[in-house]
């Protein structure tokens, strides 16, 4: 049984591999279930099929909608959708309070609600008087909002793959997102998932950690 002084007597380098090795141990629980496979070839499905949908769909409205309408359910509709954007805005206070990791999906959907109140804002008050006024409020209170809002949703997100390499005993910088799996479907790091296999290093030319090991044994 090793015991904290044990952990303290190691090199940094000895604490990282055996949380290496933890972490490969209970990452053989998070292996994806064929139920989650198909959830996932759904979801792809539905993608895809909202893209062709939808981009035929907005050719549709392009050709047959009149340039103006009068709309009804104005009043419910705009004080329905600002009742909306003050819970995201509720919600996102309360995580950032409790120091709760939903804050991260609380500030990706309050930057989308701002940008989506700034569209709208501008383009139904177009060749109106209220047109410079909504164009300020975009300008000044809407879209900066929402890019804070994203680049701290960015941060949380880096800090927290960060803080899950530490424990999986890799440090290092985070990669951009795009690159990094899902953790449900990698039983590993995602760092091993970046790296190239021994075997192939070897063919590039370098040593591998075998024949260099190898070596060490032999001299």
């Amino acid at each position: 049984m090793i015991d904290e002084s044990d952990l303290r007597r190691m090199t940094p380098e000895e604490r990282a591999e055996l949380a290496r090795a933890l972490a490969s141990l209970n990452a053989r629980s998070l292996v994806p279930t064929p139920l989650g496979q198909r959830r996932r070839r759904v979801l792809i499905a539905a993608c895809l099929a909202g893209i062709v949908l939808l981009s035929i769909w907005i050719g549709v409205l392009e050709v047959k909608l009149p340039r103006d309408y009068r709309a009804g359910g104005w009043r419910a509709a705009w004080v329905g959708f600002d009742i909306g954007l003050l819970l995201v805005f509720a919600a996102t206070a309360w995580a950032a309070w409790r120091r709760r990791q939903v804050l991260i999906v609380c500030l990706i959907v309050l930057a989308t609600l701002l940008c989506c109140d700034a569209w709208f804002d501008i383009t139904l008050d177009w060749g109106t008087r209220g047109f410079m006024v909504s164009v300020l409020s975009a300008a000044v209170i809407e879209l900066p909002l929402a890019v804070v809002a994203l680049i701290g949703a960015r941060r949380l997100l880096r800090l927290t793959v960060g803080r899950l390499e530490l424990l999986a005993g890799s440090p290092g910088p985070v990669p951009s997102f795009w690159q990094v799996p899902l953790f449900g479907d990698c039983p590993g790091s995602y760092r091993s998932l970046l790296r190239k296999p021994p075997d192939l290093v070897s063919q590039d030319g370098g040593p591998s950690k075998d024949a260099e090991l190898a070596g060490h044994d032999t001299s």
